[in-house]
């Protein structure tokens, strides 16, 4: 077995999230996921299918999205995995539905952080270990650092 890091490429503060399924039909699942959550979702949907045929499999609403999202998901090559970029909006605004989909069986990572993917590779295929999401915590917040958490997120409307 041999364990590699693969970099997603994405645009700093491009939102994301990347999971894993178990069925062809993740792609048309997951897309109407989110434009029933979101109608008008700009987004970039990719499936590693992991038998048969074993293609990238993907939809979208967002051309320039959609070819980010093929790119990505190909660079990972892992069975099963799906990767999902979206434009002006939060994964928060999207996740539930994304986790409520049937066949969806893990969230690595909903993010706008850059992000690496551990990979394992063995004779068989790829498989997601897990991920690096962002940077290393450098202290604790403090009263200052409090209030500005809570002015941001009423500042952009996530609470009162």
């Amino acid at each position: 077995m041999e364990i590699k890091t693969i970099k997603i490429e994405k645009p700093d503060g491009l939102n994301m999230i990347l999971g894993h399924s178990h069925f062809i039909k993740t792609v048309e699942d997951i897309y109407e996921a989110m434009v029933n959550a979101v109608p008008m979702a700009k987004f970039g949907l990719a499936f590693c299918e992991a038998s048969e045929s074993c293609l990238v499999r993907y939809a979208g609403t967002d051309d320039e999205l959609i070819e980010l999202a093929k790119k990505n998901a190909y660079n990972l090559s892992a069975g099963h995995s799906f990767i999902l970029f979206m434009k002006d909006l939060f994964p928060v605004n999207v996740l539930n539905s994304i986790k409520n989909v049937t066949e969806v069986c893990r969230i690595f990572c909903a993010t706008a952080n850059p992000v690496e993917v551990i990979i394992a590779e063995t004779e068989l295929g790829r498989g997601i270990l897990g991920v690096i999401d962002g940077f290393s915590s450098k202290g604790i917040e403090t009263e200052d650092d409090i209030r500005a958490r809570k002015e941001l997120l009423r500042q952009i409307g996530y609470k009162q």
